[in-house]
């Protein structure tokens, strides 16, 4: 994404002190370090910076970008989909009309998923209401 940025190693320079560990980033994202090492490496990430003991250093913008693909798979994005959308977000601005398609479906896909939990909820919700209904009706246990 930062190509212009990369060192001959193909990192990202830790350039100040605003930079979070592996754990401290999945801490802060709601991941564990073991996830956010496999985001890393299926390619959701871009490879993060690291300091001068090659341990990973986080910036606010890897953050921004955890956040987003944790909220993804929250709503169940499927990874393929993960994929494609950072394969898309990497081309650069000539793929927002697709990586909005992208959005879009997964959108009514959420929309129908939610649907169904509200439904799902009123099922619930009914029988709550009924056993309270009958716990009032029924005399307590030895009477």
């Amino acid at each position: 994404m930062e190509s212009s940025l990369r060192t001959d190693t193909g990192q990202l320079p830790v350039v100040d002190d605003s930079t979070l560990s592996v754990g401290a980033a999945a801490e802060r994202v709601g991941l564990t370090a073991y996830t956010l090492r496999w985001y890393e490496q299926e390619g959701l990430v871009a490879p993060v910076g690291r300091d001068s003991a090659g341990r990973r250093r986080y910036r606010p913008q890897d953050l921004d970008w955890l956040h987003l693909l944790t909220r993804l798979r929250r709503t169940g994005m499927p990874v393929r989909d993960m994929r494609r959308y950072t394969d898309l977000a990497r081309q650069g601005d000539h793929t927002l009309g697709a990586r909005r398609e992208l959005f879009e479906a997964h959108r009514d896909r959420v929309l129908a998923r939610m649907a169904e939990l509200e439904d799902d909820l009123k099922v619930l919700n009914y029988k709550i209401d009924l056993y309270r209904q009958m716990e009032a009706e029924t005399p307590p246990a030895g009477h």
